[in-house]
């Protein structure tokens, strides 16, 4: 073990930097007896100033170039991406027997079995805790500290823009564009908020988490994904009422059939730790039989916060510390089994839109009934309109079911809409329970 780790940087931007700032800062780190020294980095622009001191780095141009080619002992990637620079370089510095921290849920979401096996064929680490909340030690928990004892579910608020509009559309009543274009003028959503709002960037976290915490293969595309698009202030407002908050969750579930990874808009109980996780603040719940519920929480984002999972990492190869890169041999993971969507069961909420006249309510229970669902609630709501408007012909109906299927809850509500009940389509939003 030489008496400097050498690391080489690509990519420079609130994350790189900050890294950069951090290392600067505390060149020995974690007490390993080891400087942690930046001997390399490689960035769009050179002549930007990133606010570090860059002047004991040599630069390259190209990320893949240095991954090869740079005299350190770590290639830290921090470009961003599934593909491209990102996937080539990180590929280019396992293959010449560097080890790679990175923070790009993407790239692993698709390439992480792939990465896991080259890593391990050039008996080298691959380390991404900053990949999946930030600033959260849930890999490191996961990976290590709960090794080997069975787990039942993680679940979490793992993207910090949808938790800001939420907590935004909650606080004010406001609507989502509204919350969203705030969003996007702090800076804590891109101009193309897509990847964030529908629910893609917690799809990535939820894939690379479940696949250690469930020993299985990374399957991304068996997510079942909702954003928060069709949330509305009348949903949130009826959470409250009912004595939940709306959180956009990541949620794997290990059932006899197989894994289930889906992220939707949920109704958490209020005053439960996930439901007072607000702002820009992540929180990442981990259930098991043996100690019933762990939850992290803290800032899931930011250049500080990713930078100091990114260090943590770096501290531990200083320090000699090198776990698979998925918990165990990726060739010993079992094969990716995905449950079937229709058989999970839960209690839901229902908002239907329905046409305003005799016997709606009568037939929308009629239906259910059919089905054996059961409903703890049904409220109609009449929607707020100015004076000088006509009042619709349509009402809003809430209904709050008892645990049921989701294929059970799907049948009845196509026979609504083939009852012409249904005027628009109904927003379904399931309800966690409360242990």
């Amino acid at each position: 073990m030489t008496e400097t780790l050498k690391i080489a940087i690509a990519g420079l931007g609130t994350v790189g930097a900050s890294t950069i700032a951090l290392l600067q800062a505390e060149p020995t780190h974690g007490g390993s007896g080891r400087n942690i020294e930046l001997v390399a980095v490689s960035a769009r622009d050179k002549t930007r100033d990133r606010g570090v001191d860059l002047s004991g780095a040599k630069w390259f141009d190209d990320p893949v170039e240095m991954a090869r080619t740079a005299a350190a002992d770590v290639f830290v990637e921090l470009i961003g991406g599934a593909d491209g620079a990102a996937l080539d370089a990180v590929e280019a510095a396992l293959g010449a027997g560097k080890a790679v921290v990175t923070a790009n849920k993407a790239l692993l979401a698709a390439h992480g079995m792939k990465l896991a096996a080259l890593a391990e064929a050039n008996n080298v680490p691959l380390l991404f805790e900053a990949a999946v909340a930030g600033g959260i030690p849930a890999i490191r928990t996961v990976r290590d500290s709960l090794a080997g004892i069975p787990i039942a579910s993680v679940l979490g608020i793992m993207n910090g823009t949808c938790n800001y509009i939420l907590t935004e559309m909650e606080r004010g009543g406001r609507s989502f564009d509204d919350c969203l274009a705030e969003a996007q003028r702090l800076g804590y959503a891109e101009a193309d908020p897509t990847f964030d709002v529908d629910g893609f960037d917690t799809a990535h976290k939820l894939a690379i988490l479940s696949s250690i915490a469930f020993t299985t293969a990374i399957d991304s595309d068996a997510v079942l994904v909702e954003g928060i698009r069709r949330i509305e202030p009348a949903d949130l407002e009826a959470a409250e009422e009912l004595g939940f908050r709306i959180k956009l969750l990541g949620i794997a579930t290990m059932t006899e059939e197989g894994v289930d990874q889906r992220v939707h808009p949920t109704m958490v109980p209020r005053g439960s730790a996930l439901a007072e996780t607000a702002g820009v603040l992540n929180a990442v719940s981990i259930r098991g039989p043996a100690f019933g519920e762990l939850v992290l929480s803290g800032p899931g984002a930011g250049g500080m916060a990713t930078a100091s999972a990114v260090v943590s990492d770096l501290t531990d190869l200083a320090r000699g510390l090198a776990p698979s890169p998925l918990g165990r041999p990726s060739a010993t993971l079992s094969p990716f089994r995905k449950a079937a969507a229709a058989g999970h069961k839960g209690a839901f909420y229902v908002r239907l839109p329905i046409a305003d006249r005799a016997g709606a309510f009568a037939a929308l229970a009629s239906r259910m009934a059919a089905e054996g669902i059961s409903l703890e609630q049904i409220v109609q709501k009449t929607p707020h309109r100015p004076e000088d408007q006509p009042a619709l012909s349509d009402q809003t109906v809430i209904l709050v079911t008892y645990p049921t299927t989701e294929a059970a809850l799907g049948r009845a509500l196509k026979a609504i809409e083939e009852d012409g009940i249904i005027v628009r389509a109904p927003h379904i939003i399931p309800i966690a329970h409360s242990n």
